[in-house]
C-alpha cells in the first residue's frame, strides 16, 4: 500500500482504548475523550490506523455484536463517510473481529502486521501481540482462539453467556489481559524491539509502530529506523502522528 499525503495532511496511529473497562461509567468517560480527539484529528487526517484493542472484549456472532460503544462507532462512521481512510488491526482483546467493521463502516480489518509506504518512508505496523521471541503460552492460546472450528463451537453459546464468559477471560486470564506486560523490560529485553531488529536484517523500515504494550515509547533501532509504541487510552492517552516528514508520539 502506498500513501501520498496531500495538502498538509497527516497519518494518525492509536491503540489500546479497551472500551468496556473498568466499568460502564469510566469507559464512557474515556470514550468521550477519545471522540474529542477524533474530532480534532479529522481536520487534517489522511488516514487513521487503529492498532488494536479498541474494545476490551469483542465477539461477533453472525447476527449479533456486543452491546454499547455507539458513540465511538458513530464517530468512526462519520469520519469514514467524510472520505478519511481508516484501518483497524485486530488485537488480543478483539481477536474475534470478523466483518462487521468492513460491512457496516467500510473499515478494512487486518489480522496481521501491514507494510506500507508514505512519502517514501517505509512503515511496518500492527497490534504487536504474539510477535518476537517467547510468550509461547499466549501464542498457543491465540492459535486456539483463531481456529475456525473453535469459533464455530463458541457461537453455539447464547450471546449473553458467550459475552459474559469472554469478558471474564478478558480481565482474568493474564495471557489475554496483559496485566503483566505493561512494564518496561529494558531496551535489550523488549520483545517487540527484538522483533523489529530481526526484521531489519532482511529489509529496511523507517518506522515500526505497534500497540499492545500500553507503554508509550520511541526507541532508535538504527540511524534511520525507529520503533514506536503508541501507548494506550487508559492511563497515557497517547498517539503517534506522521506529518509527511517524521513520526512522533504525542498526548491526546
Amino acid at each position: 500500500m502506498d500513501i501520498q499525503l496531500t495538502d498538509n495532511k497527516k497519518i494518525y496511529f492509536a491503540s489500546d482504548q479497551h472500551f468496556g473497562i473498568p466499568n460502564h461509567a469510566e469507559s464512557v468517560a474515556r470514550e468521550k475523550k477519545f471522540i474529542a480527539w477524533l474530532d480534532v484529528i479529522k481536520k487534517d487526517a489522511e488516514v487513521l490506523f487503529l492498532l488494536g484493542d479498541l474494545f476490551d472484549c469483542w465477539y461477533e456472532y453472525k447476527t449479533v455484536v456486543p452491546k454499547g460503544f455507539v458513540r465511538v462507532l458513530g464517530k468512526l462512521a462519520e469520519i469514514r463517510d467524510s472520505g478519511i481512510a481508516i484501518h483497524f488491526f485486530v488485537g488480543n482483546h478483539d481477536l474475534w473481529m470478523l466483518d462487521y467493521f468492513e460491512k457496516e463502516l467500510l473499515i478494512p480489518v487486518h489480522h496481521k502486521p501491514l507494510e506500507f509506504t508514505a512519502n517514501e518512508k517505509i512503515f511496518l505496523i500492527g497490534h504487536g501481540d504474539g510477535l518476537g521471541p517467547g510468550d509461547k503460552g499466549y501464542k498457543r492460546m491465540k492459535k486456539v482462539f483463531t481456529n475456525g472450528f473453535a469459533q464455530w463451537l463458541y457461537r453455539w453459546l447464547h450471546p449473553d453467556i458467550g459475552m459474559r464468559f469472554a469478558q471474564y477471560l478478558s480481565t482474568k486470564n493474564k495471557l489475554i489481559s496483559g496485566d503483566e506486560d505493561a512494564k518496561f523490560l529494558g531496551e535489550d529485553n523488549e520483545w517487540l524491539v527484538q522483533y523489529c531488529k530481526r526484521k531489519l536484517e532482511s529489509k529496511h523500515y523507517d518506522y515500526f509502530l505497534f500497540g499492545h504494550r500500553h507503554l508509550p515509547m520511541t526507541i532508535t533501532l538504527s540511524e534511520n529506523s525507529s520503533y514506536i509504541n503508541t501507548g494506550d487510552w487508559i492511563s497515557h492517552f497517547t498517539y503517534a502522528v506522521f506529518d509527511g516528514d517524521k513520526t512522533e508520539l504525542k498526548n491526546g
